[in-house]
């Protein structure tokens, strides 16, 4: 059976970084480059006419940036798509506000092409954690702590509890299932259980939730 195509759309102010990123995605049969934007109000304005899968956002670009225009591609949609963050640099405070304005992961641009193709599918799929060990390191460096837990740390169960540490892992929903010995729709349940009560969109929302509630530390 053949996996439906992913629609992406590039948003960074240089050029050439599209036209490289564009010839990369090109040659794979599953992803299409439906758009481009050069500006972060141009990225929101594509994004809501083209109605994409995975952006692929530039942190920082002329008129809002990348993290705005995240937070407004998220907020007005009703089906939004998934956020990749492209960046230069990979533990910049800027990535991790764009994560948590509800990016779903961020790539470097140094990245090979086949890292590259692999995030797109990965993000699209969103049954895993994308880079878990990037994602801690942001975490750990830049999560805003707060004085006291937030309610829903109370409210999750052991199981629920167990489910986000193994999400932060970065396994997917079948490897927390033979992790745990439970069937694959008992850990849907779980992660489903987990998002709704940490108010996330994603798995990337959760776990940096996770992070600066204090519920997962440096080493988890």
């Amino acid at each position: 059976m053949t996996s439906p195509t992913i629609r992406v759309v590039l948003a960074d102010d240089e050029r050439m970084v599209r036209t490289a990123l564009r010839a990369i995605l090109a040659a794979e049969p599953d992803l299409e480059v439906v758009g481009e934007a050069a500006t972060g109000a141009e990225a929101v304005s594509v994004v809501r006419e083209l109605r994409p899968d995975v952006v692929l956002m530039d942190v920082r670009m002329p008129e809002i940036d990348g993290i705005r225009a995240t937070e407004q591609i998220l907020g007005t949609l009703d089906a939004p798509p998934r956020v990749v963050v492209v960046t230069t640099f990979e533990n910049d405070a800027y990535v991790y506000e764009a994560l948590r304005a509800g990016a779903s992961g961020f790539l470097l641009k140094r990245a090979e092409a086949d890292a590259l193709v692999q995030a797109v599918r990965l993000v699209a799929r969103s049954d895993t954690l994308l880079f878990p060990a990037a994602v801690r390191a942001l975490a750990v460096e830049h999560a805003r702590a707060k004085t006291a837990p937030p309610p829903w740390v109370a409210r999750l169960t052991d199981r629920e509890g167990e489910v986000l540490r193994l999400m932060a892992g970065g396994l997917t929903n079948a490897e927390i299932a033979g992790h745990m010995g439970v069937g694959a729709a008992t850990v849907k349940s779980h992660v489903a259980a987990v998002l709704a009560k940490t108010g996330a969109r994603d798995r990337t929302q959760a776990v940096i939730a996770a992070y600066e509630a204090g519920f997962l530390k440096g080493g988890a």
